[in-house]
């Protein structure tokens, strides 16, 4: 059944923005998403992108982790967090934002 989400989710969001979302664009979907404390759906929209060329940047895994915080799953967050060191680029790295959410 998860898969099939993700199918899903991937092909509208594909349909949607044929050649990606603009930075400001991901973002606001990222944090609305965040905002309804919609966790399961904010994952999948940061797998979509990590999928294409798409870059991603500390607002995206930001809004991730204040999903991770509203549903109180400290333990994703964290490992939302290693994705940024992981990732080596210093735009991605955790600043203290995430780490207050």
């Amino acid at each position: 059944k998860e898969s099939f989400k993700a199918e899903a989710v991937f092909g509208a969001l594909d349909q949607a923005f044929p050649k990606g979302p603009g930075l400001r664009t991901s973002t606001h979907i990222l944090s609305g998403l965040a905002k309804k404390s919609a966790l399961d759906m904010t994952l999948l929209v940061l797998s979509w992108h990590g999928t294409s060329d798409y870059e991603l940047n500390s607002y995206h895994y930001n809004a991730v982790i204040d999903a991770c915080a509203a549903t109180s799953t400290w333990q994703k967050a964290t490992q939302i967090c290693s994705m940024m060191v992981q990732s080596g680029e210093e735009p991605y790295r955790p600043n203290t934002i995430p780490f207050n959410a």
